[in-house]
């Protein structure tokens, strides 16, 4: 078969006639293969992914590993449905789940299928442990396109806007954005006053006995890699502590070695009731879970828990296979290096390009706030769209975030060589040019 440019173009008249215009594409070629951190198209071209399926491919395409995993587990079976018959996989990476996820309290896990899901269960649990109804997430925040999830998330429009009515019983709370904190006030007096105000809320928005569980990003995603100060997080915790109010940490995005340690809340010294996990725990296979403590997951009868695909095992034994990359090939340590490479980079383009705003990053998971100039700091969603557009027709897959959508975000397999990142990095370069 013949591979060329006709192909592509009519693939993208069916696109176009058969999928709903709703699921937007940033690159509107067409995958043939990819390895590593590089897709190949079907015209041959080949393309740096610093998208990474937003934020699943830690270990990048097709690793070897997770390849020979899957086509072992395809081999014995596909799909009894663990709510039918049980098996090895999920059992086995409950356990592994239970062992890697912070505190050292009892845990378990439950297993299944997407990031918003997995939240959604973490507030069944909730609900069904305290006895209470209200669920607070925090301003900017994603967790997801369910009713449920939506009503969680912060940014209107793309993914709220006309979907509504939501869900009742659910509040956004207060969360510090340092960089646009008000000029004349020091980092550590805003904080605090953030601080307060997430304290004050519970007393103006939603009383605290009435609260399952608060619901936190450790590092905002969609929201433009907002990065908490410590101090922030451990208040948030230790005021769920005093109330009786479940902790749940959303490491969906900032799970598995994004941040350079396995999971973003390690750096805070903040051990969550409950993790909800997803994006890079497969390496792109679909599969999720909520882990924590046994005395929440076991809050729920038989039966009120799990779904019909919920912890495939084909999923399983891809996840199983993706803690064992991360520790035999060291991805936490060059999470680290990759994030302070990129973040080089973008310090360079900094000193050349006044629009360049903060950079941000914790381990690999780095944004840069694109602005008007750095003394307003007034977001530039124009010169972003310029950026990430130009990035998608010459040859690097890039993202863009932020409420107001002039943040681009990178989220490179950790496993990038160093010479596709060389090359990804020159084509942010002429991008920025």
């Amino acid at each position: 078969m013949v591979l060329t440019t006709g192909l592509t173009e009519e693939l993208q008249a069916k696109r176009k006639k058969y999928v709903p215009q709703g699921v937007s594409n940033g690159n509107l070629n067409i995958a043939h293969s990819a390895s590593g951190a590089t897709i190949t198209d079907i015209n041959q071209k080949e393309w740096i992914d610093f998208a990474a399926a937003i934020g699943t491919l830690n270990v990048g395409h097709s690793h070897p590993k997770v390849t020979a995993a899957v086509n072992k587990q395809i081999e014995k079976f596909l799909h009894p449905g663990f709510n039918v018959m049980m098996y090895e996989g999920y059992i086995q990476l409950a356990e592994k789940l239970c062992a890697i996820t912070p505190g050292t309290f009892e845990k378990q896990a439950l297993l299944l299928n997407s990031g918003a899901e997995a939240v959604e269960n973490a507030i069944k649990v909730s609900r069904k442990y305290t006895g209470r109804q209200a669920v607070v997430s925090f301003v900017r925040g994603f967790h997801g396109r369910t009713n449920l999830t939506m009503g969680m998330t912060s940014k209107v429009k793309p993914y709220k806007f006309g979907f509504g009515p939501f869900a009742p019983e659910i509040y956004q709370a207060p969360y510090p954005y340092v960089y646009h904190k008000p000029s004349e006030m020091t980092e550590e007096a805003y904080v605090d006053r953030v601080i307060q105000e997430f304290k004050d809320f519970f007393v103006a928005t939603v009383a605290p006995e009435t609260v399952a569980c608060v619901v936190m990003e450790p590092v905002q995603g969609e929201g433009g890699f907002v990065v908490p100060p410590k101090k922030f997080v451990q208040a948030v915790s230790e005021f769920c502590k005093e109330h009786g109010i479940v902790f749940v940490a959303d490491e969906i995005q900032t799970g598995f070695g994004r941040t350079g340690t396995m999971f973003a809340m390690e750096q805070f010294d903040v051990v969550p009731d409950l993790v909800t996990v997803s994006k890079s725990l497969a390496a792109g296979l679909p599969l999720s879970g909520v882990v924590g403590r046994t005395e929440i997951l076991n809050a729920a009868s038989p039966g009120e828990l799990g779904g019909t695909y919920a912890g495939s095992p084909v999923a399983c034994a891809a996840a199983l296979a993706v803690i064992d990359i991360i520790e035999e090939e060291n991805l936490l340590t060059k999470s680290e290096i990759l994030g302070q490479k990129i973040e080089s980079k973008l310090i360079e383009l900094a000193e050349k390009h006044s629009y360049v705003g903060e950079i941000r990053r914790l381990g690999s998971m780095v944004a840069v706030e694109i602005v008007n100039n750095r003394a307003e700091k007034l977001p530039n969603k124009e010169k972003t769209s310029e950026i990430v557009q130009y990035a998608n027709a010459n040859g690097l897959l890039l993202l863009s975030a932020g409420l107001k959508g002039n943040v681009i975000r990178f989220l490179a397999p950790l496993v990038i060589t160093d010479e596709e990142l060389s090359k990804g990095l020159e084509i942010l370069e002429e991008a920025f040019n």
